[in-house]
């Protein structure tokens, strides 16, 4: 499958067309963004993380979580084939420790346990600051059905308790994360986008070390060395 028209280049990865209607193929950059554009870097090698380890982990949780994804085949460090899909304009997040805006907004202290998952829903819209909203919100607009709506939330909740499984198993604790969903032509909801330090808060389980684009957004240092290591734990798994 080749590359043909870009369709789209966004902070992180650009899309391109292909022969297929139905498909595209994103690649992924080493371009690193942070409060909505305002920090801009580069992250060496960022790019063939993100693309390795979300497919990694789409494909296991389609397998084992029964969440349908965008996933189809990964055709090189960089590159990956997708169903093309109508993204939701929703940013999905999940919170199981507090950090970051949770804790700004909250007055939490970062590191909390929070005493069960919070789902948050953001519009996708970089003019307005990507703005939290609630399900009245989504309905009235028309970004998701009532019906769309339960679907992401199941799926959210299911996500999240795989992934939590999966990382205590590698020794880091899944303090938050962002998610998106697609629609296919016909209607169907799928997991799109990514799952990777990008998008993810990881802490090592034992130091609380950081292993995610913190160590950007906060100038912490070693931010090519997190990416890395969370590399080397997920496919030591495979093993």
């Amino acid at each position: 499958m080749e590359k043909k028209e870009m369709m789209y280049e966004g902070k992180a990865k650009k899309v391109y067309a292909t022969d297929d209607p139905a498909l595209c193929i994103v690649s992924y950059k080493d371009d690193a963004t942070a409060f909505n554009g305002q920090k801009r870097g580069t992250i060496r090698g960022k790019g063939v993380v993100n693309n390795k380890m979300s497919n990694y982990l789409m494909q296991r949780l389609q397998a084992e979580a029964g969440i349908p994804t965008d996933f189809v085949e990964e055709l090189s460090d960089r590159d990956t084939l997708l169903k093309k899909v109508s993204i939701v304009p929703l940013e999905v997040i999940v919170r199981n420790i507090a950090a970051g805006s949770f804790s700004a907004r909250f007055g939490v202290p970062e590191g909390t346990q929070l005493l069960c998952p919070t789902l948050e829903f953001c519009y996708k819209n970089d003019a307005l600051g990507d703005p939290m909203v609630n399900n009245y919100h989504i309905i009235a607009c028309g970004w998701a059905t009532p019906e769309d709506l339960d679907t992401i939330t199941d799926y959210t909740f299911r996500i999240n308790a795989w992934l939590k499984e999966f990382f205590k198993g590698v020794n880091v604790d899944l303090v938050d994360f962002k998610i998106e969903f697609g629609k296919t032509a016909d209607g169907t909801i799928l997991l799109a986008d990514e799952i990777s330090p990008d998008t993810c808060r990881f802490w090592d389980a034992v130091t609380h070390e950081k292993l995610d684009k913190d160590r950007f957004r906060r100038d912490l240092g070693n931010v090519e060395d997190a990416y890395q290591e969370m590399m080397k734990r997920i496919f030591g798994t495979q093993e």
